[in-house]
C-alpha cells in the first residue's frame, strides 16, 4: 500500500474538532431506521461500557451479538432485545453477511484479532469499527484498509477522545491560538497491571504490552493536539523479566517525537505506575488534562499570564463520547461519507507504535 499523504492527514486532524463537535456526518433528521451494530467479543468494555450507552444514540442500535459463550450471548440478547437469530459463534461468524439488520460490525476482542474480524467482516459486506490499537502490526492495519475498501466499506478505529468534550475544547484552544505556538507536548498514560494471566500480557493476544496498550493514547494525543505528523521517533523500553507479569511484554516504554514545526513529545506508557495526563505547552501558555483519557471525569485547564483556569467545555449535543463515537459512524454510513477516526488514522499509529519498538530495540532514531 502506498504511503499515506500526510497533506491529508494533517486536514483530517487540523479539521477534527471543528467536524466531530458539529457532526460532520451529521443526517438532519434521525433515520426511519436506525443503523445496526453486530458487537463481536462479549467481554467488560463491551458489555458494561459499549452496549448500555445504545440507549443514548439517536443513529445507532444493537443488531447482533457475537460470542464463544452461547449463555453469555443470550442473557445479553434478552436484555437488549436481540433475536435468536442475530446471535453468532467465531464459527458462524460469516453467516452475518444474511443479516439485513447489521450494517456494522464493532470488533471488541483481543488485539492480534482485530484484523481477521475486521477482514472477515468487510468480505461479508459490513462496514468495520475496530477497537484500538487498529492491529498488531502495520502490515495487518494494511490489509484491513485494502479488504474494506475492495469491499466498498467504511472502516473506523474506536478512538474515543475524539468525541470527548474536554479533548475537543483542548483542540479548539490550540487550533485557535490560545497557547500561541505550540512547542513541547508530554503524554503519559499507564496503570499498574495487576494479573499475570491477563490477556493483555499475553504477546500472542496483545500484540505487545503497555504500548500496544496504553500508548496509543499518548500518541494519539501528541497527533490531535499538535495537529501534525511526526517525523522522527527516539525511544526506549525498560522491563524486570523476573516480573512474572512481563515475562512476554515490555512494561514502561518511553519515547520522544519530532515534528515539522519543530515541536517535540515525551510520550510514555506503562503497566507498573498509574498516569492519564496530557500537557501541550505554547510559547504563550499551556493547556492541561489530568486526567484526560479516561471514560469518565476529565478536567482541562488553561494557563496564561501565570493564572491557571480550570474550563468546562462549551454546552454541545448531549452525548457522552461513547454515543458519540457510535453515532458518528452511523451518519457516516447513513451520508456516505468517511469517518473521521478512519482505518487511515489507525494506520499511522501502528507506524509510529512500530517506530517505538524498534528505536527502544536499538534502532536509534527512526525517520518517519
Amino acid at each position: 500500500m502506498a504511503d499515506l499523504d500526510r497533506r491529508d492527514l494533517l486536514i483530517g486532524l487540523s479539521g477534527l474538532a471543528a467536524a466531530a463537535s458539529a457532526g460532520a456526518c451529521r443526517a438532519a433528521e434521525p433515520p426511519a431506521r436506525k443503523i445496526g451494530y453486530a458487537i463481536v467479543g462479549l467481554g467488560y468494555y463491551a458489555t458494561r461500557i459499549i452496549m448500555p450507552q445504545f440507549a443514548n444514540c439517536r443513529f445507532s442500535r444493537l443488531a447482533a451479538l457475537v460470542s464463544g459463550d452461547p449463555a453469555k450471548a443470550r442473557t445479553l440478547a434478552a436484555q437488549y432485545d436481540v433475536p435468536e437469530r442475530s446471535l453468532y459463534s467465531y464459527q458462524t461468524f460469516d453467516r452475518i453477511r444474511d443479516n439485513p439488520d447489521v450494517d456494522v460490525v464493532y470488533v471488541i476482542l483481543p488485539n492480534s484479532m482485530h484484523a481477521e474480524y475486521t477482514i472477515r467482516a468487510a468480505q461479508a459486506g459490513k462496514h468495520v469499527v475496530t477497537e484500538k490499537p487498529m492491529s498488531v502490526s502495520v502490515a495487518e492495519a494494511e490489509a484491513m484498509i485494502a479488504a474494506c475498501s475492495k469491499a466498498g466499506k467504511k472502516l473506523a478505529v474506536g478512538y474515543r477522545s475524539h468525541f470527548q468534550p474536554h479533548n475537543l475544547h483542548a483542540i479548539r484552544l490550540v487550533r485557535d491560538g490560545a497557547i500561541g505556538r505550540p512547542r513541547y507536548l508530554l503524554a503519559e498514560h499507564g496503570f499498574v497491571q495487576g494479573d499475570p494471566t491477563k490477556w493483555r500480557l499475553k504477546k500472542a493476544l496483545a500484540g505487545g504490552g503497555s504500548l500496544m496498550d496504553m500508548g496509543v493514547y499518548s500518541v494519539q494525543a501528541a497527533r490531535y493536539l499538535t495537529g501534525e505528523e511526526p517525523v522522527a521517533v527516539t525511544a526506549r523500553s525498560t522491563t524486570d523479566r523476573k516480573d512474572p507479569r512481563f515475562a512476554e511484554v515490555e512494561d514502561l516504554s518511553a519515547w520522544t517525537l519530532e515534528f515539522p514545526s519543530g515541536a517535540i513529545n515525551h510520550g510514555m506508557s506503562s503497566y507498573s505506575s498509574n498516569h492519564n495526563f496530557v500537557r501541550l505547552t505554547g510559547d504563550k501558555g499551556r493547556i492541561e488534562l489530568e486526567p484526560a483519557t479516561p471514560y469518565e471525569g476529565q478536567t482541562l485547564s488553561l494557563t496564561r499570564d501565570g493564572r491557571k483556569e480550570q474550563l468546562t467545555p462549551p454546552p454541545g449535543p448531549a452525548v457522552n463520547q461513547f454515543v458519540g463515537q457510535l453515532d458518528h459512524m452511523a451518519e457516516c454510513i447513513l451520508n456516505d461519507r468517511q469517518p473521521l477516526i478512519s482505518g487511515e488514522m489507525g494506520l499511522q499509529d501502528m507506524r509510529i507504535v512500530d517506530a517505538i519498538y524498534r528505536s527502544a530495540a536499538g534502532g536509534g532514531t527512526i525517520r518517519l
